[in-house]
C-alpha cells in the first residue's frame, strides 16, 4: 500500500502562512512587545470543565505531563517576573477537537499588554488585524458591541436575567426544541447554546466584530467589571461568524482565581471528566503579583482559513491530523 506523504495544502498556502507570521512578528517588534517561549509539556494544565487534555508519561521520574492547551499560565508567570508586554506564537493541543474549525494540534498567537485595559486591547487587535484582512474588504472600523446587546438583538432575551421558561420558549420559537433537555436549568449552558446557534452566525460578516463584557457566569480568567459585578471584562473576536479570539482584562485576585479553579474542578467531576489539579505555580505567581494587563489568544489556523477564503481548517494545514 502506498501512503500519501505530500502536504495536504498547497505551497501557496504554506507561503501565505509564513508571510502572515512575519507580519505578526513585525507588528509586535515595532510596538516593543517581546517574543517569548514557554513549555509545551508541563506538569499542570487548565481546569476548563469541557476540555480534554493530551497526556504523556515522563519516565524519570515516572510522572504524567500535559501537552498545553494554552500558554496562558506560563506566560503569566513571566509577566509576574516583570518581563513587560509579551507575545508568543506556539502550538497548542486539545484532545477530541476535530472538525471544520478544529484540529487537535493548532497554532495559537497569544499576547499580553501591561497597563492595557480591555478597550486598549481591542484597539491593539484592530491595529494588528485590519491590515491583514484588507483582501477581505474589511475596510470599515471594527464593530464593538456588548454581549447583552447582541444577545438581546438576536434572541430577544436578557442575558443577565435567567428565566428558564423564557429561554426555552425562545429556543422552541427559533427551531431548537432539544435545547431544554440539553441545558435544563444551567444559565451558562443556555447562553453558550443560544449564542453559538443563534447569534454567532451574524457576527463579523463585513468587518471585524468584538463582543465584550460577558455575563459573570462566563468568566474564564477575566476580572469582574468595576461597578457592575453582573459582567466580566472579557472579549471575543468574530470574523465571518467564526470565533477567532478570546481575551480578558486579566484577573489578578488569587483568591478569586482559586475559587474559580475549585468550581471548574467540581464541574469536571460532575461531568465525568478526568481529574485535574490546580496549577500551584501559576497561583504562586498570582500571589506574588501580576501586573494590570490585558491579553488575548487568536487561532492562527482559523485566521489563515479566513484570509485565504477556505472553508475548512484542514485546507490550510500542511499535515492535519489525518495526514500527520
Amino acid at each position: 500500500m502506498s501512503l500519501s506523504w505530500q502536504p495536504s495544502c498547497s505551497l501557496e498556502l504554506i507561503q501565505l502562512r509564513a508571510k502572515l507570521l512575519h507580519e505578526i512578528r513585525a507588528y509586535f517588534y515595532v510596538n516593543n512587545v517581546m517574543e517569548v517561549e514557554t513549555p509545551l509539556l508541563c506538569q499542570s494544565v487548565g481546569t476548563d470543565p469541557y476540555l480534554e487534555y493530551f497526556t504523556s508519561r515522563y519516565s524519570i521520574p515516572s510522572q504524567d505531563y500535559f501537552l498545553q492547551s494554552s500558554p496562558e499560565f506560563a506566560m503569566k508567570r513571566l509577566l509576574a517576573a516583570s518581563t513587560g508586554s509579551i507575545y508568543q506564537i506556539t502550538k497548542a493541543f486539545r484532545n477530541g477537537d476535530s472538525g471544520r474549525y478544529h484540529n487537535p494540534e493548532f497554532t495559537m498567537l497569544e499576547w499580553y499588554r501591561v497597563g492595557f485595559d480591555l478597550q486598549k486591547l481591542m484597539d491593539d487587535v484592530e491595529h494588528l488585524l485590519s491590515p491583514l484582512l484588507t483582501a477581505e474588504h474589511f475596510l470599515d472600523k471594527a464593530e464593538r458591541i456588548a454581549y447583552v446587546d447582541v444577545f438581546k438583538k438576536y434572541t430577544g432575551l436578557n442575558a443577565l436575567q435567567f428565566d428558564a421558561t423564557e429561554y426555552q420558549a425562545c429556543a422552541e420559537r427559533l427551531g431548537f426544541p432539544e435545547a431544554a433537555q440539553l441545558c435544563v436549568l444551567d444559565h451558562e449552558l443556555w447562553l453558550d447554546f443560544l449564542f453559538s446557534h443563534v447569534v454567532q452566525q451574524h457576527l463579523g460578516l463585513t468587518r471585524l466584530c468584538m463582543v465584550f463584557d460577558y455575563p459573570a457566569c462566563l468568566p474564564s480568567l477575566a476580572r469582574m467589571k468595576l461597578g457592575d459585578t453582573r459582567v466580566v471584562e472579557r472579549v471575543e473576536l468574530f470574523i465571518h461568524g467564526i470565533e477567532v479570539g478570546n481575551g480578558f482584562f486579566e484577573l489578578t485576585d488569587v483568591d478569586e482565581q482559586m475559587r474559580r479553579f475549585d468550581q471548574d474542578i467540581m464541574d469536571r467531576k460532575n461531568n465525568g471528566a478526568a481529574k485535574i489539579d490546580k496549577d500551584e505555580r501559576f497561583l504562586a505567581a498570582l500571589h506574588s503579583g501580576l501586573p494590570d494587563c490585558s491579553g488575548i489568544a487568536i487561532g492562527i489556523d482559523r485566521l489563515l482559513m479566513i484570509i485565504s477564503q477556505k472553508s475548512s481548517i484542514d485546507e490550510v494545514l500542511a499535515f492535519p491530523i489525518e495526514n500527520a
